[in-house]
């Protein structure tokens, strides 16, 4: 997994959900039971690329191959369920309200289907 990371104290998540990291752009929502104005983690299958803000702490991660990066969504989905008991209800991927779209097929084909909601 390659990362990069920077801080930017001047951006909110908001910049990353309706920015680079919009469903226009081919990513999806994670949902944890931290979301907050603060915080936020987005991925993209088609990259294979997790985007994660944690107040003004910026990383990218870039998958070598689609193993690693449902490795890494499972990772993070882990780490979640120590941190709140609420995770199990909460945790999940958010492709939009589409039904029928290719982000979801693609996190569907990744294998990723039991956590798009």
């Amino acid at each position: 997994m390659e990362r990069t990371t920077w801080f930017d104290e001047e951006t909110d998540r908001y910049a990353f959900d309706f920015g680079v990291c919009s469903i226009a752009n081919r990513f999806a929502q994670v949902d944890t039971s931290q979301d907050a104005s603060y915080y936020g983690i987005w991925a993209n299958p088609f990259s294979l690329t997790i985007v994660s803000y944690t107040e003004g702490d910026i990383e990218v991660a870039k998958a070598t191959d689609k193993a690693e990066f449902v490795e890494e969504l499972a990772k993070i989905k882990a780490f979640d369920a120590t941190i709140s008991p609420k995770s199990k209800e909460r945790f999940g991927i958010d492709c939009g309200w589409k039904r029928e779209s290719l982000l979801r097929a693609e996190f569907a084909w990744l294998g990723l289907g039991g956590l798009l909601h």
